[in-house]
Parts: C-alpha cells; sequence; structure tokens
C-alpha cells in the first residue's frame, strides 16, 4: 500500500509540466524554466548552435545577469532619480502601443493594408462655416451646400462646380484636382469617403470643423509606391519680373546640359538649389509617397522610368525644377508581411481619428476593476458648481463639501474637489458655442478618468506589457551596475589599463595587416561601380561618396588581413579587392590597400588600447560575479535542467 501511495506521489510529480518547474535558485530568489525559455528566445543571437549547447551557454550568461540584477535592486539603485525618470519616459514611448482592441486593431491594419494596393484621384469641393468676413455662420454654411448638391445632381461638372464654388482656393483652380491620394495621405473621415466612392462617382458630404466636404473619385490605379528623388531647385525671387523669370529658365537649361555632359548632380545642388533644407545633402529628398507633393510634380517625376534618369527642367508654382530618381519602393503587395503589417500598425496608433478604442478600455476597467458611483445630491453638485465657477448664490450646495466622494474606480476614489478641477477646464464646448450641460460634462469626466486609470494601471490588465516594462528596469539596473563596477573604471583607470598591457603584451600583436580604406555599399551594382571607378583613378577615392550619396561610406585604418572584404583571409597582391557581398543584408564593400604590413609586429598601448579595455573589463566582471556568487548562492536543479535540455 505504501509503495503504490509513493508511485502515486511520484506519478504527480512527474506529470507537472517541465516549464512551471523551478529551473534554478539564486539566494532566497528562484526562476522557472519559463522565465528561462522566455528570455532564451528572445536573446538567442546565435540559432545555427545545437539547441541543447546554445541553452547551456545561455544559462550561465542569464544566471550571471539575474546576480547583477539583484544586486542592484538590494543598493536601491530602482529609486535612482535617473532611472525613475527614465523607466517613466520608456513607460510613455510604449503605451500607445498596448491601448487597443486587438480585434479592432487588426481590421484597421487589413483595412489600410488593402487601400495600400491602389491609388485613388480624387476631387474636393469645400463649403467653409466661414462666411466672407471671417464669421462662423453655419445657416449660410448648409445653404451653399444645399445649392452645390442640387447642381451636381442635375449632372453639373464637377470641375466646374468646384472652380466657382468651392472655398478651396488651391484645388478649386484646378477643378477640385487633389491628384492621386492613397492610404494616410488625408484625414481618415476623408479617406473613407474616398475609398469608400466607386470611380467618376461623387461621397455623400463630410462634416469637419471647418466645413463640408465633397468628394469624387476621378479614378484608379494599381498603387506605386515611393520614390526616392534629388533635385535642384531654382525659385523665382519676391515681385521677380520677367526678365528676371527668364534668366532663372535659362539657368536652369545651363545646369541641365552640365548634368548630360556628366557634371556632379550632387555638386550642382549643394551649390544652385534654392531648396536649402535638401541642397546641404546634395539635392537628396526624403522617399515621396503618393499625394505629399504638388499633383504637377508628382506627375512629372513619376514619368521618370529608371534609376539614374534626369528630367528636363519643369515649371510648377514653386520656381524650376531638375529631379533625378535614385530609387522606386514597390508597395508590398504580401498581406503576411510582418514588416509592413508593423508599419501599417504604428501609423495607426499614431492617428487619433483612426484609432479610436476608449469604449473598449472603458468596458475592460469596469469588468476587471469596478465601477461606482458613489450616493450624493446631484441638486446640490449642480448648484455648488454653479456657485464655486460661476459665482452664483449657492441653496443646497452646501451639502457638497471638497473632500465628498463622487465615484469610485478600482481602488481609486474621487471627490468634488476632483470634480470642480475638471469641470473648470472642460466644461465649454468645443465649437466654442457655449458651456456643456453638466450631465454631460460629468459623463466626460467619468470617462476620462476611467481612461486614464486603465494607462495608470496597465501593467494589472496587460501581462506582456507588464513583462516589458519589468524587461527595461532589469535591463536599466544591469547597464546601471555594470557602469559602475565595470565600464566606468575601465575607461578611466589608466594605470591598471598599462598593468594589463604590460602583462599581457605578447597578445596585442598586429598579425599580417595592411593601412586600407573599405568602402561599403548599399548593393552590389554600386559596389561594382565605385570598383571600376577606383581602377581607372585610384588617387581620387575620397570623391566617390559623393558621386553616390546614400549609397556609399568609407572609413580608413590599419586592419588585419581578415578584416579587408574580398580577401577571404588569403595574401592579395592587387591594390583593389573585388566586392564582397553581406548575404545577411546584401550590401557589399571592397579595400582600396595603401600599404601592407607582411610581418607581425607589438601593437603600441594606444594601437592595442581598445583590445586591453575589453581584457580589463572582462576581468573586472569576473571578480564582480566572483562577489555575487558568494552572496547569492546559486543552485541549478539538474534533473529538471536535463528534462528541459531533452
Amino acid at each position: 500500500m505504501k509503495t503504490k501511495f509513493l508511485l502515486f506521489l511520484l506519478g504527480l510529480y512527474l506529470s507537472v509540466p517541465v516549464k512551471t518547474q523551478t529551473l534554478f535558485t539564486y539566494g532566497n530568489h528562484k526562476v522557472d524554466v519559463s522565465e528561462f525559455l522566455k528570455a532564451f528566445g528572445k536573446n538567442n543571437i546565435n540559432p545555427a548552435t545545437p539547441k541543447a549547447e546554445a541553452l547551456r551557454e545561455y544559462l550561465d550568461l542569464y544566471i550571471r545577469s539575474k546576480l547583477k540584477i539583484q544586486e542592484a535592486y538590494e543598493r536601491g539603485y530602482d529609486t535612482l532619480p535617473h532611472l525613475k525618470e527614465e523607466m517613466a519616459n520608456l513607460r510613455e514611448q510604449i503605451l500607445p502601443n498596448y491601448l487597443q482592441n486587438p480585434e479592432q486593431l487588426n481590421r484597421l491594419v487589413q483595412e489600410a493594408f488593402q487601400r495600400s494596393q491602389k491609388d485613388i484621384r480624387a476631387a474636393h469641393i469645400f463649403v467653409s462655416f466661414l462666411n466672407p468676413q471671417g464669421r462662423y455662420d453655419s445657416v449660410a454654411a448648409e445653404k451653399k451646400l444645399q445649392n452645390i448638391l442640387s447642381r451636381l445632381r442635375k449632372g453639373e461638372d464637377f470641375a466646374r462646380v468646384a472652380r466657382t464654388f468651392s472655398d478651396d482656393t488651391v484645388s478649386g483652380k484646378q477643378g477640385g484636382d487633389l491628384g492621386f491620394i492613397t492610404v494616410f495621405t488625408l484625414p481618415y473621415a476623408f479617406e473613407n469617403a474616398i475609398y469608400g466612392t466607386r470611380p467618376g462617382n461623387i461621397s455623400s458630404p463630410v462634416k469637419s470643423k471647418a466645413g463640408y466636404h465633397i468628394f469624387k473619385n476621378l479614378g484608379e490605379r494599381k498603387a506605386v509606391g515611393k520614390i526616392k528623388l534629388q533635385q535642384i531647385l531654382l525659385v523665382f525671387p519676391p515681385g521677380a519680373d520677367d526678365h528676371v523669370k527668364k534668366q532663372i529658365a535659362l539657368r536652369a537649361d545651363s545646369l541641365y546640359k552640365r548634368i548630360l555632359a556628366g557634371d556632379n548632380f550632387s555638386r550642382l545642388a549643394s551649390e544652385f538649389s534654392n531648396d536649402y533644407v535638401t541642397a546641404a545633402s546634395g539635392g537628396v529628398m526624403q522617399e515621396m509617397s503618393v499625394g505629399e507633393f504638388d499633383p504637377a510634380f508628382e506627375a512629372r517625376v513619376r514619368l521618370l522610368k529608371k534609376d539614374g534618369e534626369v528630367t528636363k527642367p519643369f515649371l510648377t508654382s514653386h520656381g524650376w525644377h531638375i529631379v533625378k530618381r535614385l530609387s522606386v519602393k514597390p508597395v508590398i503587395t504580401d498581406p503576411n508581411n510582418r514588416e509592413y503589417r508593423d508599419e501599417l500598425r504604428q501609423k495607426i496608433l499614431a492617428d487619433p481619428y483612426r484609432n479610436k478604442n476608449d469604449e473598449y478600455i472603458i468596458e475592460v476597467v469596469k469588468q476587471k476593476k469596478g465601477f461606482s458611483i458613489l450616493p450624493y445630491s446631484e441638486e446640490a453638485l449642480w448648484n455648488m458648481s454653479d456657485s464655486v465657477l460661476d459665482g452664483k448664490p449657492m441653496t443646497s450646495g452646501w451639502a457638497i463639501t471638497a473632500f465628498t466622494p463622487l465615484f469610485r474606480v478600482g481602488d481609486s476614489v474621487y471627490d468634488a474637489n476632483d470634480w470642480v478641477n475638471y469641470a473648470y477646464l472642460y466644461r465649454y464646448k468645443e465649437d466654442g458655442s457655449g458651456i456643456k450641460p453638466w450631465p454631460e460634462v460629468r459623463e466626460n469626466w467619468h470617462r476620462h478618468l476611467i481612461l486614464q486609470y486603465y494607462k495608470d494601471h496597465l501593467e494589472d490588465f496587460n501581462e506582456e506589457f507588464k513583462r516589458q516594462i519589468d524587461d527595461f528596469r532589469d535591463g536599466n539596473l544591469f547597464f546601471e551596475i555594470m557602469q559602475r563596477e565595470v565600464w566606468n573604471r575601465s575607461m578611466t583607470d589608466t594605470a591598471e589599463l598599462k598593468t594589463v598591457y604590460e602583462k599581457n603584451k605578447e597578445k596585442y600583436i598586429w598579425k599580417q595587416s595592411a593601412d586600407a580604406v573599405i568602402f561599403y555599399c548599399s548593393d552590389l551594382n554600386t559596389a561594382k561601380t565605385v570598383y571600376e571607378r577606383l581602377k581607372k583613378n585610384p588617387s581620387a577615392w575620397k570623391l566617390l561618396p559623393d558621386e553616390f550619396p546614400e549609397k556609399v561610406l568609407f572609413d580608413s585604418s590599419r586592419y588585419e588581413w581578415n578584416q579587408i572584404p574580398g580577401l577571404k583571409g588569403k595574401p592579395y597582391a592587387r591594390q583593389i579587392t573585388e566586392p564582397e557581398i553581406n548575404k545577411n543584408d546584401n550590401t557589399a564593400s571592397l579595400a582600396y590597400i595603401f600599404k601592407i604590413h607582411e610581418k607581425p609586429t607589438p601593437r603600441s598601448f594606444a594601437e592595442a588600447k581598445g583590445m586591453v579595455i575589453n581584457d580589463y573589463q572582462a576581468l573586472l566582471e569576473k571578480e564582480l560575479d566572483e562577489k555575487l556568487r558568494k552572496k547569492f548562492p546559486v543552485t541549478i536543479n539538474q534533473d529538471v535542467l536535463a528534462k528541459m535540455l531533452k
């Protein structure tokens, strides 16, 4: 009977999932398998290593980090003002990513993806709430709107109506034509109206704070993506007469001919372009998406068919442009592309008009933490509010004091003083037309505080958020103790560094090496072009990065043979190495070698300093680890470890 009972207990033990079992203890603290495996999954940087071996290696690293973090807690580093401030800032940065109903967010991401697959050419008629005298007149705006709608329903041409009636003075002159737009080009309400309208049709009016908006879908096309450009812009000075404008046009034509003859576009842009922001970077512009620039400008540059092609000078309202196409980034068409979906998600989270999530949050708080209105007299509260905020006579308001509790969210109670402070700031209507009724202000107050409670206690509602905050905090504490005990000392203790150098001089040797400049290129084609230019004129190597803005970087120094691309660790007699591809990101690099050092030579202290610092840091960290293992004795559960490794 006893044997059966023991076997039963053993069966219970063996049936416990290994992930919930303690993997190791340190001092009075313990870590289970699940916690360790989560950390391993996030930080395993060498997936090629056999998993059992990688787990063993990471376990030692993880234990040493846990000891340092625990020591930092016991020293009170988590209460240091600069770390508390940094944690508060980090919390605010990541908070928006977690204030979202996952189902709603997924729907919005899917919607944004579908809309990103096509561009729509839209036209616009705007009816302002401001009359010609600049006064707010919603009645006149409504009358004008109905007149416009009546004309459009009768089949009158949209462009002609826009020119005649639209208060959009820019697009109105173009018959309302806005050019092509895509997702995120316009406010969400306008985007909904346009994408919800079939080609050739007119949308229902959209009301904004400024007035009414009517859109027409002029046509659709497959999305063209983003384009990277360089430009030279020659602007007409204020008050320029025809003679001055003609001279600027001639200058634009002259610059264009110089470019065709092979002159450097970047240098010409830096010298002549009046777009001073881009001129500082050789005329390179930020990636242009659909709908971000003047429609005439966009239509012209979209005609460029290949990278490196340059437009003839063309005129817009800004002046004369000469534009060079650098690259095109097509729209991603794979709905499962994680990077693109993350990009769309971040844009949605940053758009308060698209990302309306308050109702979801309020319901979650009410269900999990509770919400209750406490007993008080509404009549007394309104009377007290009138008296305090408007100076009206007090009648029944005396029944309410500043500390009278009004409602509760979770374990937080809000009183009349909190109410008055909120009402003082938020009782006015957004359009400036007067004061809201007190019940409406109170409802808004309840919503505001529930939402704030959710943000302030998000760790109680979202385990992933809590885990990320804890990871940030632990990371900061690890950094702080390493900064104090290892990194600062290794950077400033010159005497000890020289002692380490003298003791290990035989380690600090230059192997076969060379003085060289290494070119880091964005792609193989660019690297091949740089290679050919170097072969023709090696002495002009310093000019090459200017000819390939944002595509070529370089660094010159003394490098050991295995650090130089194109050598593959073997002796190389030629002065210029052939391009070598980095398989991780498809970039490429090559080297121009000035001088070869055939024989091994000792490194001076200055040349070896980086290596000496690394060795000294390893020594200091080893001493710290030994001290902490004595303070927090570590015991690994070998049985659990064996199960985990299997």
